[in-house]
C-alpha cells in the first residue's frame, strides 16, 4: 500500500470480496466503475474446477486473500507499474471508474452479468 502513496486515488483490502469492498470505495467517491471479467486473475485451480459464471461468482465475492484495490488515473499508470515493480508486487487492471454511480460487470465476449451475491454484507448476517 505504501508504494502507492501520492498515486492512488483510493484503496482497500478485499476482505470482504473485490465486487463488495470496491462498491464500497465507489459509494464513498459518489462513483462507478466497470469491471472486465476475463481480466480478473485467475488461478490454474479455480479455472480447472469451476467455469464461468460460477467462476466469476467466487472471484467477485471471495475473501480474506490479502489483496488490495486500488484506483489511480490512467496517466499514472507507468508510475504505478515502476514502483510496484520494484517491489516485485504484481498488479492487475481489471476495469476502470465511471461516472455513472454503480458497479457493472464486462464479460469477455462485451456482454454484461450480474451476479447472484455481492460479497461479505457485515450487518446483514453473511452474503447478500
Amino acid at each position: 500500500g505504501l508504494a502507492l502513496r501520492g498515486l492512488a486515488s483510493a484503496g482497500i483490502d478485499l476482505s470482504d470480496g473485490l465486487a463488495a469492498d470496491l462498491g464500497h470505495v465507489l459509494a464513498a467517491s459518489g462513483v462507478g466503475a466497470r469491471l472486465e471479467l476475463g481480466r480478473l486473475p485467475t488461478s490454474r485451480t479455480l479455472a480447472d474446477h469451476f467455469a464461468e459464471p460460477r467462476r466469476w461468482e467466487l472471484q467477485l465475492s471471495g475473501g480474506d486473500d490479502y489483496e488490495l484495490c486500488f484506483t489511480a488515473p490512467a496517466a499514472r499508470a507507468f508510475e504505478i507499474e515502476q514502483a510496484l515493480a520494484a517491489l516485485d508486487l504484481p498488479a492487475t487492471v481489471v476495469g476502470q471508474v465511471e461516472a455513472e454511480p454503480g458497479l457493472r460487470f464486462g464479460t469477455p465476449d462485451g456482454g454484461a452479468w450480474t451476479p447472484a451475491a455481492a460479497g461479505y454484507q457485515h450487518f446483514d448476517g453473511g452474503h447478500a
